[in-house]
């Protein structure tokens, strides 16, 4: 038995710690990226200053700022003006924190070395489909440091897997840049922003990291279901107003991305059985 795979059985053996880990941690990712949603397509610092009442402007104490369970104790109301806060905070921290534990979960048996590097990109992602549903765009300074940060992800699945499929990740991210850049060149940004153009080869890279068979199935997935819930969302506002309104693209490039991840491989060997290719 390799050092690896040594360093694996451990791990496995502790993956219930460590996904309850995952979860606290992202409880405490999700109470941070409120606030990058919050101040990042105003242009303001997400370091200072520190979090306060959007009602009363009051700084909020650090036991205050508790996830979740601040929310809960002061009733949803600010300790100050007693102003309510929108439930919208403590749904991001919990969501934040079931992503986490789940990424970890469904990662940690097979690909340890992933896990990092996931949660990295599944905080982004949140923070990028929140602020694309409400501004309908992708802020560049988010995408940079998903991208930096996906450097040290590389290498540490490297070093702890032993595999270096650098080729497959570079080609994988080159699909994705060029099956999301293309439309988006041919209609001149009609169809969707310029910032789907600029998530599409992160998101490739680290699918492309999991295999072809994860990959391609997350392009599509992310084309069917934008389609899909497109119509339906135009044919809800051609109801409401005759005009026509743009339709955020990240969530559904994400979403594709996260649903590959789960469902890629067995998609993929359903559509070779199918076509007798396999």
């Amino acid at each position: 038995m390799t050092t690896a795979d040594l360093a694996t059985a451990s791990i496995t053996d502790l993956t219930g710690i460590l996904v309850g880990l995952s979860a606290v941690f992202g409880l405490l990712v999700g109470s941070f990226l409120n606030v990058v949603v919050h101040r990042v397509p105003a242009g303001l610092s997400v370091v200072h200053p520190g979090s306060s009442c959007p009602g009363c402007g009051h700084e909020i104490a650090w036991y205050d700022n508790v996830p979740v369970l601040s929310w809960l104790i002061l009733r949803g109301r600010c300790r100050g003006c007693t102003e309510p806060i929108s439930m919208r905070y403590p749904l991001v921290e919990a969501a934040t924190g079931a992503l986490f534990a789940a990424t970890t979960w469904w990662l940690l048996p097979e690909h340890p070395g992933l896990v990092p590097w996931f949660l990295w990109l599944a905080a982004g992602a949140v923070a990028l489909t929140l602020i694309d549903i409400e501004h309908l765009r992708l802020p560049t300074p988010i995408l940079v440091v998903m991208a930096i940060g996906s450097v040290p992800g590389m290498v540490l699945a490297g070093v702890v897997s032993g595999e270096w499929p650098l080729l497959r990740v570079a080609l994988s991210a080159l699909l994705w840049l060029f099956a999301i850049g293309a439309p988006w060149y041919l209609t001149a940004g009609r169809g969707m922003g310029f910032g789907d153009v600029k998530l599409a080869p992160i998101l490739g890279a680290a699918l492309g990291w999991l295999g072809w068979d994860v990959s391609i199935p997350g392009l599509g997935l992310a084309f069917l279901t934008g389609a899909v819930i497109g119509v339906l969302i135009l044919l809800v506002r051609a109801r409401r107003t005759p005009e026509r309104q743009p339709i955020p693209f990240g969530p559904f490039l994400l979403g594709g991305a996260a649903l590959s991840v789960v469902a890629g491989v067995p998609l993929s060997q359903t559509y070779l059985r199918l076509t007798g290719l396999a």
